[in-house]
């Protein structure tokens, strides 16, 4: 199987992580600056990485909705979907970033020294998070 590879968006970095080929589990990749590049360093990562797939983190309200950061997420999905060779799909990444940052709080980081990571951590939670999910849904299938 290929890797699946997701991304957290933001407007300064983009954290992202891979799975690895089994996909069954996430992994930190890199921290790609939100800037012009950021959609060629993508597309070199799907293609170097042989990428099955792209999940793209959408940072919905509490109660669901669509705010403004989603709006740009989206937005930024549709430009990926129309340069890469493979399917991106979103997945609702509530409080993912602020679960990175109690995470590597509780491993003793300082904010400080977590600032580039940060966005890697929420893409590994990201994509752990979608895993976990098709791996259950998987998993009722086989058990009808």
């Amino acid at each position: 199987m290929n890797r699946i590879l997701a991304l957290d968006f933001g407007r300064a970095r983009i954290g992202a992580a891979i799975s690895d080929e089994l996909q069954l589990l996430a992994h930190p990749l890199e921290t790609i600056p939100a800037n012009e590049q950021a959609l060629s360093r993508v597309t070199e990562i799907v293609r170097d990485k042989k990428i099955d797939h792209v999940v793209t983190g959408i940072p919905r309200r509490m109660n669901g909705q669509i705010g403004v950061a989603a709006t740009e997420v989206l937005e930024f999905v549709e430009k990926l979907r129309a340069i890469l060779p493979c399917p991106v799909v979103t997945w609702d990444e509530r409080l993912t970033t602020a679960a990175a940052h109690r995470a590597l709080r509780d491993a003793g980081k300082k904010t400080r020294q977590t600032r580039g990571y940060i966005d890697q951590v929420a893409a590994q939670m990201i994509l752990q998070s979608y895993l976990d999910s098709r791996a259950a849904k998987a998993a009722f299938k086989s058990d009808q």
